[in-house]
């Protein structure tokens, strides 16, 4: 092939090429239209170009003819910068490939079409306020999307349009640095700076882009707190823990820097008053340390002194002045009515047991410590004393008992004493006396438990039949000690003193018999060391029992094994469990007994006037609900006054054989007009509405009786077919009637 292009470069000159090797993939570089051709090509018409590969038909066509390439509309590098496309020649007659495909590519020089472009429109950054010159603050980057490897229209150029002189901005990787020494953000904390990138190395017809940077001052601590007022008076109540006052330093800064610390420096201040700092207004609150006495003392002063809590070393030692500042505060006291104060909190007091009724047992005091000094009056608060063992004299405070105390009751009482003002009853104070009771040896030792002694017939002389122990509710100082003996000598046991509060029985002879006595009574006195000296006999019972070779109890007498088996409180919950079930089988039979002679609803079975007929026929169902509700009649309170009886009066297609001669029930309402008459007159009848219930029949109902003994003198006479239009329900009795005129008929 030989391949022609156009190539223009400053001047249009003409260049002819021409490609010895086709196999081979070329790249042309090209700022014009080029031009294919083939040497089968001999101008006679006869040879196509044929163009294909990115782009073609939409940006690229090839005139077939001539194989000149024209592009159809502006080409943009940024979108793409080269384009690869495939050539080949072929016969316009029988359209035989000529020439084999060729690759080539087609690259877009570049020129300087787009602006620098920032990532974002504002940035936002700070800065420590005071920091040094050349501080870096922060980076702004620019992007160009021309080419970077071709001339410069991609090499920018970064400087500061808006920010001086306090920024600066580094021309070649657009850092931000500070540019003046100690900026203060209690003068100014915001600033806005423009940076400009501009492209073709900053050189005059260049395209450029601007960004904002928003830059704060951030704190440091550099502003020491200071007071406004030199001087604060404040007036102050007694009462320990008021607070009396408010006390504020200003600081410039913010946050944990602006966070301070209240100190009392002034030694006496320091130990009546104390100061605290209220975290969300930064104050300090002065409160009562002591309690203030208006008499003693009227006026304080004292210096308070505030620091920051959090110091800034770089800062401490600067020229300026020293980061803290301090105030004279004057406290005036007020002179208030103060309750009563006792001269101890609490009283100890201690008093024996057993003493008698009215006996001493301390005195409390409680003064009025204001100007007045009012007299006080003394009272126990009763729900401290509710078995009301002590008393107190109302004007000297002396606590006396009510009635004798006794330490194995209680060993302390607690009451509480109330101090008031005569002139002021709303002033008072209490005071808690605890009151020990001091042990006195008035209980004598007794046997520590029940002991069931079992001594056998075959025992030998000398043999241990119990060891005992004694019990001692007192509480001597020195401990308890216990002496056994024996109020009398015995010929059958002795008892040793084990000298550790304990004893043991020993037999002194041997060959007891049940026969002869089978139980032993053995007194034992029990002695203590204390004083005075209390002593107690317990009896000891030691029964007689045969025992097999190894001195196993085999049998006793029956009071022993009555002890040994079940105690007196398990026979009395036995006897007790008897009883109950013959009182549940009394009132059983009792309730029997009483059902039966309840009167049945037939008597006999003479009383039935007339056959009775049994069938499993049902009723009438819930038709029977329309009708009148007994219920009504004996609960009159629930009846609506408004609502209509329901009554309801069967169809009647035929007449009855015979009519009643009663029309009405006149004797039931005389009967019952009768009965209310007697219960209104009756005297000690209750004075409220009661139902009585009468078994009262009537002398008969509209149908009459159905008994054929009250029938007319022939069964012939009646006439049963309208019984066969009552219904279901009288199914049964309109076939055994009319089935009997039937037969008589036939």
């Amino acid at each position: 092939y030989y391949y022609y292009y156009y190539y223009y470069y400053y001047y249009y000159y003409y260049y002819y090429y021409v490609i010895a090797s086709l196999t081979k993939s070329l790249m042309f570089f090209l700022s014009f239209y080029p031009q294919l051709h083939s040497n089968m090509d001999r101008g006679d018409g006869n040879v196509k170009y044929i163009l294909t590969g990115d782009g073609v038909g939409s940006l690229f066509l090839i005139d077939e003819n001539s194989g000149d390439i024209h592009a159809t509309k502006r080409l943009d590098r940024e979108e793409r910068a080269i384009y690869t496309l495939h050539a080949k020649v072929v016969d316009k007659r029988t359209n035989k490939t000529l020439e084999a495909d060729t690759e080539f590519n087609i690259k877009i020089h570049d020129i300087n079409d787009n602006e620098p472009k920032f990532s974002k429109d504002i940035y936002f950054s700070s800065v420590p306020e005071m920091s040094d010159v050349g501080t870096s603050v922060i980076q702004v980057t620019a992007t160009d999307a021309d080419d970077q490897t071709y001339g410069n229209s991609a090499k920018l150029v970064y400087s500061i349009l808006q920010g001086q002189p306090y920024f600066s901005v580094d021309s070649d990787n657009g850092t931000i640095r500070t540019a003046l020494p100690n900026m203060d953000r209690e003068t100014k904390e915001n600033y806005q700076v423009v940076i400009q990138a501009k492209d073709m190395a900053g050189q005059m017809g260049g395209l450029s882009g601007t960004t904002t940077v928003s830059i704060t001052l951030s704190d440091e601590n550099d502003s020491p707190p200071r007071f406004a007022n030199r001087k604060t008076q404040f007036h102050s109540p007694s009462e320990v823990g008021a607070a009396i006052g408010r006390i504020k330093a200003n600081d410039a800064d913010v946050g944990r820097n602006a966070e301070m610390q209240y100190s009392i420096v002034d030694r006496d201040g320091q130990d009546i008053f104390t100061i605290i700092t209220d975290q969300n207004t930064q104050e300090g609150i002065i409160r009562v340390k002591k309690q203030l006495d208006y008499e003693r003392k009227k006026t304080f002063s004292f210096k308070v002194e505030v620091t920051n809590t959090y110091l800034d070393p770089r800062f401490m030692y600067s020229p300026n002045p020293p980061f803290k500042d301090d105030a004279m505060v004057r406290v005036t006291i007020e002179d208030v009515d103060e309750p009563p104060v006792f001269s101890r909190n609490p009283y100890i007091i201690e008093v024996h047991e057993d003493t008698a009724a009215g006996s001493f047992v301390g005195v409390v005091s409680a003064k009025d410590l204001d100007a007045d000094n009012n007299p006080v009056k003394y009272s126990i608060d009763r729900h401290t004393d509710l078995e009301r063992l002590f008393n107190i004299d109302s004007v000297n405070g002396t606590i006396t008992t009510l009635k004798a105390l006794d330490r194995e009751m209680s060993k302390w009482h607690n009451i509480s004493v109330v101090a008031t003002e005569i002139s002021n009853p709303r002033q008072t104070t209490r005071v808690p006396v605890f009151i020990r009771v001091l042990d006195v040896n008035d209980n004598a030792p007794e046997f520590a438990m029940y002991y069931e002694t079992f001594l056998c017939e075959n025992v030998k002389s000398g043999q241990l039949i119990q060891t005992i122990s004694a019990v001692d509710t007192d509480e001597p100082l020195v401990g308890h000690k216990f002496v056994f003996s024996m109020s009398f000598s015995n010929p059958n046991f002795t008892i040793i003193d084990n000298e550790d509060n304990t004893a043991r029985i020993i037999t002194r002879r041997g060959g007891f018999s049940q026969r002869e006595m089978n139980t032993y009574l053995l007194p034992v006195v029990i002695s203590d060391n204390d004083y005075p000296i209390q002593s107690s006999t317990s009896t000891l019972t030691v029964n007689v029992c045969a025992c097999d070779s190894r001195g196993n109890v085999q049998s006793c007498n029956t009071e022993a094994l009555l002890s040994a088996g079940l105690s007196t409180g398990a026979l009395v919950a036995i006897l007790l469990c008897v009883i109950i079930l013959l009182m549940i089988v009394v009132l059983f039979a009792a309730l029997r007994r009483q059902q039966r002679k309840k009167e049945p609803l037939i008597i006999s079975k003479e009383d039935v006037r007339d056959n009775v007929v049994s069938y499993n026929d049902e009723g009438g169902g819930e038709e029977d609900t329309q009708a009148f509700d007994i219920g009504t009649l004996r609960n009159p309170e629930v009846m609506d006054a408004n609502k209509l009886r329901r009554d309801i009066i069967p169809e009647m297609l035929f007449p009855f054989g015979r009519t009643s001669p009663i029309k009405d029930n006149a004797d039931v309402r005389d009967f019952i007009h009768g009965r209310l008459h007697e219960n209104d007159s009756d005297p000690t009848a209750p004075p409220y509405d009661s139902l009585a219930t009468y078994a009262y029949e009537g002398s008969g109902s509209l149908a009459e009786s159905l008994s054929s003994l009250e029938s007319g003198a022939t069964e012939g006479d009646q006439e049963y077919d309208y019984l066969s239009n009552w219904g279901p329900p009288f199914k049964k009795l309109a076939d055994m009637y009319i089935g009997k005129d039937t037969e008589r008929e036939t």
